[in-house]
């Protein structure tokens, strides 16, 4: 099974929010996920982002793949090297 870390979409129509969320490669990317690690609101100013680091590098650690967003978001926080 390939783990990937990625962008769950929520919110309303042209008002996007995000969640962080650790799933399966093969899940739709608004259906089902092992679990929650952060999220991302890019319309807020400015733009808000929480991630829990310690999640997120057990993630890794174990293989899970992060999206290339979600690569340049961590960077961000600083959680991993881009």
């Amino acid at each position: 099974m390939a783990v990937h870390i990625r962008l769950r979409r929520e919110g309303k129509t042209k008002k996007p929010a995000y969640r962080v969320v650790v799933a399966d490669s093969r899940a739709p990317r608004d259906g089902r996920f092992i679990e929650a690690i952060g999220y991302y609101n890019p319309l807020s100013s400015p733009p808000m982002l929480k991630i829990d680091g310690e999640k997120a590098s057990a993630w890794i650690k174990k293989g899970a793949q992060p999206s290339n967003t979600v690569r340049v978001l961590l960077a961000r926080a600083g959680i991993a090297k881009s």
